[in-house]
């Protein structure tokens, strides 16, 4: 019974985190938020699905112990948001007006870390979520690049329930941001590794409750 709870319990948090990722994605990922507050948003956006990304990666890592597990986990992600983004099609919405972030070659790394490391619990959480928070911003820009025309779209399909401050507005980047990528990409460098770490904890925590 303690096990079928304990397994139960993991799996509990494997969905939560993976429908968290997905909902986060659909207030964050779209064309408005890219497109009204500029580069400003994908620092955000870097920082956001970085920790989302690896602290329930590497808790399903550490759960199984296998490596590729963090992969699985990010597809796992990726096909919900793919899934999710049909809502928005039914409310007559083009079907790519959701970005989806590309998470699978960011949690390829961090399997590969976990792995070249031989399981090494410490080395995952240091290595493989700075790896998580420097590739995520990189993968995701070459994302948005390869959309078609974000700004146009986003003023042919405002959201009906946007508040005031937050209509379309031209891009204006400022000096601070100019480098986006390299800001987000280091931002999320540094908070990915504690986030990891709160994964891993999470992961003994889960047991020790259990145990109880």
């Amino acid at each position: 019974l303690m096990v079928w709870l304990r397994r139960t319990t993991h799996y509990l948090f494997i969905v939560v985190v993976a429908v968290n990722s997905t909902l986060l994605t659909i207030n964050a990922g779209d064309y408005i938020f890219y497109t009204d507050w500029a580069w400003t948003s994908f620092v955000v956006f870097s920082i956001s699905q970085s920790t989302m990304l690896v602290v329930g990666a590497i808790y399903y890592m550490l759960f199984t112990g296998v490596p590729g597990t963090a992969t699985y986990y990010a597809t796992i992600m990726t096909i919900y948001t793919w899934v999710a983004k049909g809502a928005w099609f039914a409310l007559g919405y083009p079907y790519d007006f959701v970005v989806t972030p590309v998470w699978i070659p960011s949690a390829m790394l961090l399997d590969l870390t976990y792995w070249a490391t031989r399981r090494n619990k410490h080395a995952a959480i240091i290595i493989g979520g700075t790896l998580v928070g420097l590739s995520l911003p990189i993968f995701n820009m070459i994302n948005l690049l390869l959309v078609r025309d974000p700004l146009e779209m986003a003023f042919k399909c405002p959201r009906p329930t946007l508040p005031p401050y937050m209509t379309p507005i031209e891009p204006q980047v400022g000096k601070f941001y100019n480098s986006p990528v390299a800001l987000g990409s280091g931002a999320a460098a540094v908070l990915s590794v504690p986030i990891a770490a709160l994964g891993a904890k999470l992961n003994t925590w889960t047991y020790r409750w259990m145990a109880a």
